[in-house]
């Protein structure tokens, strides 16, 4: 088995701010030659999250509302109490979501579908600069 680790840096506007990885992720896979493995996605940090939508922006408001909906950024959270700040729903969201995403590589390309792109979800309250692990295994 062979690992290739890279790294993919995005500046965020934070508040469910989505950001298309798949231009990305496609340059990386490139750049290792692997034709047949899984690409691992790893958000380190407790407010971000990994998922894959069809990256329009109508979905993407669609997220937006439906996150602000199930934990909605006004809420009382003990998060707050805890730490004296404001992003106890940006906690839940990315938790919902999850950090990371395993995607199958089959000759060469990502095995997503034609309407499916790998996104990252900064569900933080201020823009931050994240720094995503990406592990090209075969």
């Amino acid at each position: 088995m062979s690992v290739h680790t890279n790294y993919i840096e995005v500046a965020t506007k934070g508040r469910r701010d989505v950001v298309d990885l798949s231009r990305q992720l496609v340059e990386i896979v490139a750049g290792t030659g692997v034709q047949d493995g899984v690409v691992i996605v790893f958000v380190p940090g407790s407010t971000a999250a990994l998922t894959t939508v069809e990256y329009e922006p109508g979905l993407v408001k669609d997220l937006d509302a439906f996150l602000e909906r199930l934990l909605p950024h006004r809420a009382e959270y003990a998060h707050h109490d805890t730490w004296h700040d404001d992003n106890g729903a940006a906690h839940l969201q990315a938790a919902v979501m999850g950090p990371s995403l395993a995607i199958p590589l089959v000759n060469g390309e990502l095995a997503l579908g034609t309407w499916q792109q790998p996104v990252l979800v900064d569900c933080d309250t201020r823009p931050r600069k994240r720094r995503l692990v990406v592990q090209v295994i075969c």
